[in-house]
């Protein structure tokens, strides 16, 4: 799939609107009405241009407004587009978990993916929704990664959080801490690190990356005796990886490897489960990090943090985060076009290797 126009015409990033109780659109208009923001892509909000209004108004922004379409083709360079995908009103209540709301996130979610799958968009950003109110039976996801997963037909895929040069992802996601064990597997592991690999170096430009694996246990485990998974399942795995020709080193142990500044010397972690990796990446890096989709066919980013629902309405919101997702997913998409172009130009001294895509 192309993700990207042609050299004289913009990227065309789509931006889901979340969930319209939280801070989502506080973020999308403190961004876009930074208007150099414009000269480097062409916003696609999908959402609600009566809501958009109403928050709008709520931050007391009079010099802003979006330029309403019925359809991404409709877009236009230099402006803040935005899809009407409801032109009936929806009831809001800030800080406040409503059915009302999660109907609209995904109805928002739905239409810029298939925009995104047909070419009407390049990119995507996605901004948070609240994983309760969003559950239907159109959507029985633990939140964007597997719903997006399914919906491009992934075998698989990799959350990723991106902030700088650091990039942590996780071998296990969304499940329950109690079933992290029985998911830690060598194939599992081998899965998530081709992935890793493949994506540092077609999405972040990195010719021979480094990747440091995470142990499970404390101390990973001391040699078997705080737990044997480090000794059957995550070193042989990493000696699999080396033989494959991937630079995995490991396993480390999580408090000393974040504690100094060991993480600071790859390009991409893999921590075992969800939290190691993310407490660790957010108290780095929380107003500015950038959670990427791995493995997908399209690119897909979202800012680190969620709903927020204590601060909606309160004009309290930084976009930080926000803007740095749109940034890394046009960096993301550009990269992409030059790794694809660079595949098959015949003057290139030597070919890509057989797994450049294995993640699609």
């Amino acid at each position: 799939m192309d993700t990207v126009q042609e050299n004289n015409h913009p990227v065309r990033i789509g931006i889901s609107h979340g969930d319209v109780n939280g801070i989502s659109y506080e973020i999308i208009i403190k961004t876009l009405s930074d208007t150099r923001i414009l000269d480097f892509f062409t916003p696609i909000v999908y959402g609600s241009s009566k809501v958009a209004s109403y928050h709008k108004k709520l931050l007391g922004i009079h010099d802003f407004n979006f330029h309403i379409i019925r359809s991404a083709d409709q877009a236009l360079p230099g402006k803040a587009n935005l899809v009407n995908i409801f032109p009936d009103e929806i009831k809001i209540d800030l800080g406040q978990t409503t059915e009302v709301a999660g109907q609209a996130a995904y109805m928002a979610l739905e239409a810029a993916t298939d925009d995104l799958a047909s070419g009407q968009i390049d990119a995507l950003v996605t901004a948070p929704i609240n994983k309760q109110n969003i559950q239907s039976k159109d959507f029985s996801f633990p939140g964007h990664t597997e719903y997006l997963t399914k919906k491009f037909g992934a075998e698989e895929s990799l959350m990723l959080m991106v902030s700088n040069d650091t990039r942590i992802g996780v071998i296990t996601g969304h499940i329950p801490l109690r079933e992290v064990p029985g998911n830690i597997s060598r194939e599992r592991i081998l899965q998530k690190v081709r992935i890793l690999n493949n994506s540092l170096k077609k999405d972040f430009g990195i010719q021979k990356p480094r990747i440091a694996l995470l142990g499970l246990n404390p101390h990973a485990g001391d040699k078997g005796v705080i737990g044997i998974e480090e000794e059957e399942v995550i070193i042989p795995s990493i000696q699999e990886a080396f033989d494959e020709g991937i630079l995995v080193f490991g396993p480390y142990p999580a408090d000393g490897f974040f504690g100094s500044d060991a993480f600071n010397h790859f390009d991409g972690i893999l921590a075992m489960y969800h939290d190691q990796g993310l407490i660790p990446f957010k108290t780095l890096s929380f107003k500015s990090g950038v959670n990427f989709t791995a493995g997908l066919p399209v690119v897909r980013t979202s800012p680190a943090h969620g709903t927020a629902f204590d601060m909606a309405g309160k004009n309290m919101a930084t976009p930080d985060a926000f803007r740095e997702s749109v940034y890394l997913a046009l960096e993301i998409a550009r990269n992409r076009r030059m790794f694809e172009e660079i595949s098959v130009n015949p003057l290139t001294t030597s070919h890509e290797s057989d797994d450049n895509d294995t993640d699609n």
